[in-house]
């Protein structure tokens, strides 16, 4: 089993490419990148992993354009700072706004999370019906309407809804309890009345709300959770640039908030399942 303690780096021997051994950098706008976290441990065991959670000036969906991008590039100066060997944006928000930006600065291989979700999505639906939701920004800005019918070729229903409380309830801690779900069946509505029959679950919070959302679509409609799909694009981009772990024994894990560390460190365990020894904080804006 994973511990996902916070760990000093222990002198190993050298591999071809010694980049191999540096850390995946993560980012978000709050815990909800966790998500993502989980995915890629699960997926790559050996690997190293920093972890930066936004929370302090979380959500991202409520903000400009511009202030995304300000926040994104913040946070990619501190992981570079870290000496990561790739960026994973762990927020659809920021993937959305900022991922030129990041890509531009980093030197690093960078990943995001929209077109793994969107190929994950086309590849469950049979109907060419489905749904996204995701914060204002994300839903604003159209990347997965984009992405779906780039990866698709073929005609689609594309229904979108904002969900911003969403995030808010999963940072809170409540997941599926009758306030969830009757905000839910609210947000929900216009995607049942639409028939989608798969549902992209379209920010790092949401797959923590599955039970809740699929309570309200009812059974037969597919929630996409693209962490899954994340790790394994992290897994093939590793590879194509040698740069995957090579070690035998399970990576450190390292983590990092822009607010509260004990919060981070209790809410973080829960998104996990897995205890968080220890968190740090960071004076983001530093950046």
């Amino acid at each position: 089993m994973n511990n996902f303690n916070l760990a000093e780096i222990s002198e190993q021997e050298s591999y071809t490419n010694p980049m191999s051994e540096k850390a995946i950098g993560i980012f978000d706008s709050g815990l909800g990148g966790l998500t993502v976290l989980k995915e890629i441990v699960k997926l790559l065991p050996h690997e190293n992993t920093v972890y930066f959670g936004d929370s302090g000036r979380t959500p991202y969906g409520s903000k400009s354009g511009d202030t995304v991008r300000r926040y994104s590039q913040q946070n990619t100066r501190f992981l570079l700072e870290q000496g990561v060997k790739m960026i994973v944006i762990a927020c659809n928000t920021a993937s959305a706004q900022a991922y030129n930006e990041v890509k531009a600065m980093a030197g690093v291989p960078v990943i995001e999370v929209i077109s793994p979700g969107a190929q994950a999505a086309i590849a469950a639906t049979s109907s060419q019906r489905v749904g996204v939701i995701g914060t204002r920004g994300t839903v604003q800005s159209g990347v997965y309407a984009q992405a779906l019918t780039r990866v698709s070729g073929r005609p689609l229903r594309i229904s979108q809804q904002a969900c911003p409380l969403f995030v808010g309830l999963a940072e809170e801690g409540w997941w599926n309890n009758d306030i969830v779900r009757s905000v839910a069946s609210i947000y929900l509505e216009p995607l049942i009345k639409d028939n989608v029959d798969t549902l992209v679950l379209g920010c790092t919070h949401y797959p923590l709300l599955t039970q809740a959302i699929s309570s309200v679509m009812g059974p037969e409609v597919k929630l996409i959770n693209a962490g899954r799909s994340v790790a394994e694009q992290v897994r093939q981009q590793l590879q194509r640039a040698d740069l995957l772990n090579q070690q035998t024994t399970e990576g450190w894990h390292q983590f990092f908030t822009s607010d509260s560390a004990s919060h981070f460190q209790q809410l973080g365990s829960t998104f996990l399942e897995q205890r968080i020894k220890a968190a740090g904080h960071v004076e983001i804006e530093n950046y």
